[in-house]
């Protein structure tokens, strides 16, 4: 049955050969009537950043720095979600209130020690994301003073999966504000300074 088939011609790979990676291409301005899954990053086309609770924060600044990314998933050891590490996190009091308490230097914090936990995080449901739109993200970020939101979704066995995420400095980018500071509060007062000015 084989013999039917040729071989196709192989050849060698080449030095510094990469990848492809998948990418999604979001709309470059939105208005807060749109649909909220034209700010949301879908994570069945993008590549998921994540990190390993037990990684030195350091390396995980690091990562954030390589992939361009203010957030990371904080993975287990069997890959489930232990929580997440974002830049307000690591640049924010977190590490400095760590190091009073426990006591070493910045180059001992682990990730974990600093991270958002699992059971302090809060999701939307993509059903829920699927019939919402932008306006409705923004004000669930700013209720829950968080720059970022995971979308699940869940199973007939009641597991959920992330399958998304929201972050209010994309959606900020993407209404037209000009963000000049990851600070929340301030990244709140630019939108609303855009949608001011629609």
């Amino acid at each position: 049955m084989i013999k039917e088939y040729t071989p196709l011609q192989s050849f060698p790979l080449k030095t510094g050969s990469s990848f492809v990676r998948p990418a999604q291409i979001l709309p470059e301005r939105v208005k807060l009537s749109d649909p909220a899954v034209s700010v949301m990053t879908d994570l069945s086309k993008v590549s998921l950043v994540g990190v390993r609770a037990m990684t030195l924060m350091d390396k995980a600044v690091a990562r954030m720095i390589r992939y361009g990314v203010r957030m990371l998933l904080v993975l287990d050891d069997d890959d489930h979600l232990a929580g997440l590490l974002t830049a307000t996190d690591v640049m924010g009091e977190k590490p400095t209130r760590f190091l009073q308490d426990m006591g070493g230097t910045h180059a001992d914090i682990l990730v974990r020690d600093i991270m958002t936990a699992q059971r302090e995080l809060e999701v939307l449901k993509i059903d829920d994301v699927q019939n919402a739109q932008v306006g409705q993200i923004v004000a669930s970020l700013k209720k829950s003073h968080r720059q970022h939101a995971l979308v699940v979704a869940e199973g007939a066995d009641g597991r959920q999966t992330v399958c998304g995420l929201f972050s209010v400095t994309q959606i900020a980018r993407q209404l037209g504000a000009q963000v000049q500071s990851f600070e929340l509060a301030h990244t709140f007062a630019e939108i609303e300074a855009v949608i001011a000015r629609s």
